[in-house]
């Protein structure tokens, strides 16, 4: 039992390693074959298969009077369905999202901060939102803004400027 029970914890110590070493065994055998394991034999897919091998393993040895090779045999098949279900849902969080970059014109009407004081007639900074993440832009408006005034994005003139007016409450 104790051997089932290693290979859980490594599984699960492995699965810990992936989060920063993904992607190494994809590139052990970059080439080798030929993009015919895409996918199966990343970090994930494997510390899947392990853990699940060692804890499954570990429960039949225990919990029923079968030997160690029927033991393996469960490990190994429910093993597999955890390797395949890890590499589907991996696949399905690379698919999300439409990979297209956010534009500028998607900013019309949204709010933001003032972080450099707008003068009258000039140029000053905002804080706005694209595609969830902060960015700023140069930003002209009507009359002078301080820092730290809340404004609405009405026009976009240049792909790293925006007008703004202040938000009235």
């Amino acid at each position: 039992m104790g051997l089932f029970l290693g290979l859980g914890i490594g599984g699960i110590a492995l699965l810990a390693c992936s989060l920063v070493f993904d992607g190494v065994l994809e590139g052990v055998f970059d080439g080798a074959l030929d993009g015919l394991l895409d996918g199966w034999l990343s970090l994930p897919v494997v510390a899947g298969f392990v853990s699940m091998l060692g804890f499954t393993g570990a429960i039949v040895l225990g919990a029923t009077g079968l030997g160690p090779a029927a033991a393996a045999a469960a490990g190994a098949v429910a093993g597999a369905g955890a390797g395949w279900l890890t590499y589907r849902f991996s696949r399905a969080l690379a698919r999300t999202g439409s990979g297209a970059a956010p534009r500028p014109a998607e900013l019309l009407g949204s709010a933001g901060t003032v972080v450099t004081a707008i003068p009258a007639g000039g140029y000053g900074e905002v804080l706005l939102r694209l595609g969830g993440q902060p960015a700023k832009y140069a930003a002209t408006a009507e009359g002078p803004l301080a820092r730290g005034a809340e404004v609405w994005v009405t026009a976009t003139p240049s792909s790293s400027s925006v007008s703004v007016r202040a938000v009235e409450r």
